[in-house]
């Protein structure tokens, strides 16, 4: 007998959106909100209770996961992961919403192509390089790169 897998569709579902808000098919984006003018490009997944502010570019195949908040301005690239859980016992939190971690992002951030989140909070102003891991809160207005992401420049 031939076991038959259980399909979860992908798509846009009960999003709150902006005005002028461009979103590239095949996405996966539901229970969250996307301010004005912002830019969702194909194979993102916009996880609930997720919070965008007004333009902001989020580029393909970013991951943004529960409990993020992107502020305005902003520019997500390509490949870019968020990180909720810490696996703080040795391994996945299996849904336990009180071990996730929140993350912060402020305004007119721009966060390089396949760079890591983990949960934290960036100040306005901060560039992080491509492929950087950003495992601390950011503070100072500055260019960040490397893994763990140091500030090379402040701006």
């Amino acid at each position: 007998m031939e076991n038959k897998p259980i399909i979860f569709e992908s798509g846009v579902k009960n999003v709150i959106f902006g005005e002028n808000v461009k979103v590239v098919q095949p996405t996966n984006i539901y229970d969250c909100e996307i301010g004005d003018n912002c830019f969702i490009g194909p194979f993102v997944e916009i996880q609930k209770d997720v919070k965008i502010g007004k333009n902001t570019k989020v580029q393909s195949h970013a991951f943004i996961c529960e409990m993020v908040n992107i502020g305005e301005n902003c520019f997500i690239s390509h490949g870019a992961m968020f990180i909720n859980d810490l696996f703080a016992d040795g391994g996945p939190a299996g849904g336990i919403k009180e071990k996730w971690k929140t993350t912060n992002i402020g305004n007119h951030v721009s966060i390089g192509t396949n760079s890591t989140i983990l949960p934290v909070t960036i100040c306005n102003n901060v560039v992080i390089g491509a492929g950087s891991v950003v495992t601390k809160d950011i503070t100072v207005s500055g260019i960040y790169v490397g893994n763990p992401a140091k500030i090379i420049r402040k701006i």
